[in-house]
């Protein structure tokens, strides 16, 4: 017996495309959806259990994690199964997706859709142009993904060992010099490490608005220098000298729990919160941004071209969007991600109900995250990463 639909779904299914989302509904009855997605992180894996726990129950639809290390091997694979002529019935039905891969999926038309604004829930999200949930790092998203979290670079740091951490990017330096050996990034191959670069490049970049356009050899060769002088005074006083890094944000946070750094990282405001409850931090562990804030942008699904399970995909991409499941991943007991709902939309009973959510003293407010940075695009980031380990690797 199914559980009822909450009540905003029930809601939804009252728009003038009730009809055909019955139809997906019906098709997707009975579908197991591969979701490709990011396994790093236990509370994340968590919450997608969850929610395919209760796709299954409501709507016949359960889910798989497929763990990736790196977004890049669910589009490998898209793109392995185009060569090899298998253009129905592939093995990824949805992938948690941003910035370069979803711009090589788009360029390659390897998406389906668009789809988006065939979701019931999506009247919950703020789709105009330029909005957040519209663009994926200055990539329009034109339907073809759908945004179900929100990221935003922070650095947590251990308040009994650091009273003033770096009020500026520029300021690391300073700070580096007087705390050797103190402060490390992850490798910038990953992701976060590559997001520690470019929060630094559109610091001290000359001109940041070149950064929301593709980068030319001009304009890179116009932008760089200052964020290379900059890492070049800072990389003698990082741990090990800078000749060694952490793989990723997980082993970052250990050293910083372990006692050997004092400030890590993250892309989750929410993370400190909640690696403190989970005893993986201090509980004198806390959050910073620089001054001016920092890079922020919201984390899509999308369903490649030849999904074997487009309406499976389809309706745990509506569920993720549901004001019930947003409130749910927002508790900081749960994953304590942001929501990508616009308030104005919800009703009084969604509103209370983000009103309840439990705080902590780790966990900080929208007000104290400052302003929110746009990511630059996507071909910055390839530009930047590769020009580090030319420069700095052997």
């Amino acid at each position: 017996m199914r559980i009822p639909l909450i009540a905003a779904a029930v809601t939804a299914l009252a728009l003038p495309a009730a009809a055909d989302w019955q139809d997906t509904l019906a098709a997707a009855e009975g579908q197991t959806v591969y979701w490709h997605a990011w396994g790093g992180d236990a509370r994340t894996n968590a919450f997608i259990e969850w929610v395919g726990a209760q796709t299954e129950a409501r709507y016949g639809v359960s889910v798989e994690q497929v763990k990736l290390t790196d977004t890049a091997e669910a589009v490998t694979r898209v793109l392995s199964e185009r060569a090899a002529g298998r253009d129905t019935g592939g093995s990824v039905d949805l992938i948690w997706i941003n910035g370069p891969n979803f711009l090589a999926m788009k360029e390659q038309d390897l998406l389906f859709g668009p789809f988006v604004a065939d979701l019931p829930n999506a009247r919950y999200v703020d789709l105009s142009p330029g909005a957040p949930a519209s663009v994926d790092f200055t990539v329009p998203v034109d339907g073809m993904e759908s945004p179900w979290r929100l990221a935003k670079f922070v650095f947590n740091y251990d308040s009994a060992r650091v009273a003033e951490p770096p009020e500026t990017m520029a300021a690391f330096v300073d700070w580096a010099a007087e705390n050797p050996g103190r402060f490390t990034h992850p490798d910038p191959a990953n992701f976060m490490g590559a997001t520690f670069l470019k929060q630094a490049l559109i610091e001290l970049a000359p001109d940041r608005g070149v950064l929301q356009e593709p980068v030319t050899d001009e304009s890179y060769a116009a932008t760089i220098e200052p964020l290379w002088a900059w890492y070049d005074a800072l990389r003698p006083n990082l741990w090990r000298q800078g000749e060694a890094f952490p793989e990723n944000q997980s082993v970052q946070q250990q050293m910083l729990n372990d006692g050997v750094i004092d400030m890590s990282m993250s892309f989750d405001p929410a993370s400190t919160a909640a690696a403190i409850d989970e005893g993986l931090l201090p509980e004198s562990a806390r959050v910073f941004v620089p001054e001016g804030g920092t890079i922020g942008n919201v984390s899509f699904v999308a369903i490649p071209y030849n999904a074997a399970n487009p309406e499976g995909a389809m309706v745990v991409a509506n569920f993720l969007l549901a004001p019930e499941t947003q409130a749910h991943m927002q508790n900081i007991e749960v994953l304590g991600s942001y929501s990508v709902l616009d308030p104005a939309r919800l009703d009084a009973e969604a509103q209370a109900a983000f009103a309840a959510l439990p705080d902590a003293p780790a966990l900080p407010d929208l007000d104290a995250l400052g302003p929110t940075l746009l990511e630059p695009h996507p071909s910055w980031m390839t530009r930047l990463t590769d020009d580090w380990a030319r420069r700095y690797t052997r």
